[in-house]
């Protein structure tokens, strides 16, 4: 096991640039035997604990002063049962290493979110989600998991050992112990066509029912100041294999999505009175494309382009009113809003902390460039989430606490007192826990 002291470099930094922490030490275990010694050795020395991923989140979920669990040792798939169609992984192994390796053995998770940079726990310990009419996020895919509580102990977890534990530890946001490893479900490999095609907005909010009902996966990206979407479709195939050509992938995904739109975020950032003109013209950059492959390259696509981002769950219903209102918003006000505004749905699901918890979700996605002035645009869009009974994502910018927080999650006292039973001495405590869980 690898350990090191915080020293003047010993600062720890998200991925978005806006959260830091300066751990008493870092700790890299390579087993959970180890994972669960520096637990316990955490305990005797009065420090609280928390692990990491790869920094996406962009609150303080896992920011500490205490004892930082590096996950990087800690990856790998441990084991594929072909019997039961599960997969079981290492809590530090990054979401493209499992995507990758499954679609080598000829299995593929049933959905995924559009970037696979995070490690697996992170990404569900959040709640990290993709867009689907009846499959639900990632964490809604997982059948068993290994944890570490905070008396060393390692627990698994699952509908038939532990089950109280398992049903919350799925998002459990690391206030219940150190994830170690986690069984997923899975699927022989298949192909999904993709349908991207620009779009008014008033016609997607018109027929945005229409559309979550006729495909598997929808979504869509407005882009503020203009009345312009991007909508993309996909939809399980029978092939055959149809990808995108090399050339126009790099283009399109790469040039465009990626390098040319950094240059123009940048000039946004400098000249805010150009973001309106910008956003014209990059409403308009990406044509149409059809296209069929496997799952992990539709489902996700690289993000170069550093931001910073709100996300809220609403009821699905209200979902179009709710975008009519950020729209409003954006064109009476002086706001200057270069990042489109993404659009998904999810599922009703059955864990206790899920945004999709109890009920069929929407999901509005709000993002500034990093290093511009984002506090009044997302003050103002959550107050529009908020009044629609919104759930915000635990790994996304917001201001809710534990009050509200209890309002809207039904289960939310059921996940609370779990962990105070887990948990008593909150040796997994930080401020972003102490404020969304209460003390």
């Amino acid at each position: 096991m690898s350990s090191t002291a915080s020293g003047t470099n010993g600062t720890w930094r998200n991925w978005g640039g806006n959260v830091r922490a300066r751990p008493a030490r870092e700790v890299a275990p390579a087993s959970v035997d180890e994972l669960a010694e520096a637990v316990r050795r955490a305990a005797e020395d009065g420090l609280r604990v928390k692990a990491v991923g790869t920094g996406h989140s962009f609150t303080s979920v896992a920011a500490t002063d205490g004892v930082l669990i590096r996950p990087h040792l800690l990856t790998g798939i441990r084991g594929i049962d072909r019997a039961a169609m599960t997969v079981t992984v290492e809590a530090g192994t990054p979401l493209k290493r499992l995507n990758r390796a499954l679609a080598r053995e000829g299995l593929s998770l049933t959905n995924m979110g559009d970037i696979m940079e995070q490690t697996v726990s992170g990404a569900t310990s959040t709640g990290t989600h993709g867009t689907g009419r009846e499959s639900g996020s990632i964490a809604a895919q997982i059948r068993a998991l290994e944890l570490v509580t905070a008396d060393g102990s390692v627990l698994t977890c699952s509908p038939r050992e532990n089950p109280e534990v398992f049903a919350a530890a799925r998002i459990g946001l690391g206030a219940l112990g150190v994830v170690s490893a986690i069984t997923f479900a899975v699927e022989p490999v298949f192909l999904l066509t993709a349908r991207e095609e620009p779009m008014p907005l008033e016609r997607v909010l018109a027929d945005f029912d229409a559309l979550w009902a006729e495909n598997e996966h929808f979504e869509f990206y407005w882009f503020p100041h203009t009345g312009n979407t991007n909508t993309k479709r996909n939809n399980r195939s029978a092939g055959p294999e149809r990808p995108l050509g090399r050339a126009r992938a790099w283009f399109e995904d790469e040039f465009l999505s990626n390098g040319a739109f950094e240059v123009v975020s940048r000039v946004g950032r400098a000249v805010p009175a150009a973001v309106p003109a910008i956003a014209r013209v990059s409403s308009r950059a990406l044509s149409a494309r059809t296209y069929t492959d496997i799952p992990y390259k539709v489902f996700t696509s690289p993000r170069r382009v550093r931001f910073v981002e709100m996300e809220y769950a609403v009821p699905r219903e209200a979902l179009v009113g709710a975008v009519r209102e950020l729209k409003a918003l954006v064109d009476r006000s002086s706001l200057r809003i270069g990042f489109p505004v993404e659009v998904r749905t999810a599922p009703a699901d059955d864990i206790p902390l899920s945004t999709a918890s109890g009920r069929d979700s929407a999901y509005i996605a709000v993002h500034m460039f990093r290093g511009t002035p984002y506090r009044a645009y997302f003050t103002a869009a959550e107050r529009i989430f908020t009044a629609h009974g919104g759930r915000p994502h635990w790994g996304k910018v917001h201001t809710r606490d534990a009050a509200y927080l209890s309002r809207v999650y039904p289960r939310f006292g059921e996940f609370t007192a779990l962990r105070d039973r887990l948990d008593p001495d909150r040796r997994f405590q930080n401020d972003y826990l102490r404020r969304v869980l209460g003390p």
